[in-house]
């Protein structure tokens, strides 16, 4: 996702991850995070938020859903949510689930009938996370919708989680912060060696002069990382590594976890690195995607170069103050393509999403 400061691009990734924590049953706890929803209101301009997302299902129409959100004084109602899916030979669709200001009704798989909650219902989280989990093409849906991940620029100030020593255990991602970024790397070597392989040739790759990695202990049950570089005698500690290589590090090993959510969104993952590293990077990114939804906001011209058409959104604000997105390759560049790189033609402001 390209485009100027302030046109939506953090956004984006804050309403998706606000979307999933409505599935995961964290609403509330989110939306506080944000700091309400008066403050997260597009501009102030109206005290509601919407969403509609669908899931295709094979043979079959897709899943429709509906999550609306209203301020009430200095919390919120939820006063529309729906799951429905039409159904051949019905006029009427199908629902899993129906909200509005009449109350709560989800289907009951005895029934096959609306029906309203008989236990401990919480109002502030979404219906979706709380009704029985009876239909599987519903619970696919709210699996789907409910394992994403946003990734912030990590945090390399001195006493950040990422360069202080770590509790040895079976991590599976280094962290949203870094704060298991040894203990991931120290597990994987130990038990998928291969993956852990293909992490160091990337760290090879992007620096010549590294050999390989170590986790010394330094109390009980904590261990730190070790940098060994073939022209120095004695190796760099984690916290002794330059911004640029603490992050790269951070970014492929996250790129190489096998326990990657639905959607992973990572946000200016450029910052700190030199530009060669984000032809590496993209590289990684591309080899993740087979597996997550990749989904990254840039503002970096140098990350755009070794992009492809298809894979950049543009975002521009139109003459009424609205965000709208546009497709790399559903503009008209493969003859500015023949002349220029994907980068210089934005920068040219071909492509839009320029201030």
């Amino acid at each position: 996702i390209i485009g100027a400061n302030g046109v939506g691009k953090t956004s984006l990734l804050d309403a998706l991850s606000l979307l999933s924590a409505s599935a995961s049953g964290q609403l509330n706890q989110t939306l506080r995070d944000f700091g309400g929803v008066v403050d997260i209101a597009t501009r102030g301009s109206n005290n509601i938020i919407k969403f509609e997302a669908e899931m295709g299902v094979t043979g079959h129409a897709p899943l429709e859903y509906l999550l609306q959100l209203s301020a009430q004084g200095h919390s919120y109602i939820i006063d529309r949510e729906s799951l429905s899916q039409q159904r051949s030979g019905f006029d009427q669709p199908f629902k899993h689930v129906e909200t509005d200001h009449n109350g709560v009704r989800y289907c009951s798989a005895e029934s096959k009938s609306l029906v309203t909650p008989d236990w401990g219902y919480h109002p502030e989280e979404s219906a979706l996370a709380q009704v029985p989990k009876t239909f599987k093409v519903a619970e696919k849906f709210r699996q789907v919708l409910s394992f994403a991940t946003q990734y912030h620029v990590l945090d390399v100030g001195q006493r950040s989680p990422v360069k202080l020593p770590q509790h040895m255990r079976p991590a599976t991602a280094p962290g949203t912060n870094g704060e298991d970024l040894v203990s991931f790397l120290f597990n994987l070597r130990e038990s998928e060696r291969e993956r852990y392989e293909m992490i160091e040739d990337s760290l090879r790759a992007a620096f010549p002069g590294f050999e390989s990695l170590s986790f010394p202990p330094v109390a009980a049950g904590m261990l730190s990382l070790t940098w060994k570089e073939k022209y120095l005698k004695n190796p760099l500690y984690i916290h002794q590594l330059s911004e640029g290589t603490i992050r790269f590090l951070w970014l492929a090993s996250l790129l190489q976890s096998a326990t990657l959510s639905t959607m992973t969104m990572i946000d200016e993952p450029e910052v700190s690195l030199h530009p060669e590293l984000l032809n590496l990077l993209t590289g990684l990114m591309r080899e993740a995607a087979e597996t997550t939804q990749v989904i990254v906001a840039t503002h970096s011209d140098r990350l755009v170069r070794f992009l492809k058409p298809h894979e950049v959104l543009v975002l521009d604000v139109d003459e009424k103050g609205y965000t709208k997105a546009t497709w790399g390759d559903a503009m008209d560049l493969e003859r500015w393509l023949e002349e220029y790189s994907l980068d210089e033609v934005w920068r040219m402001g071909c492509m839009g999403g320029r201030p």
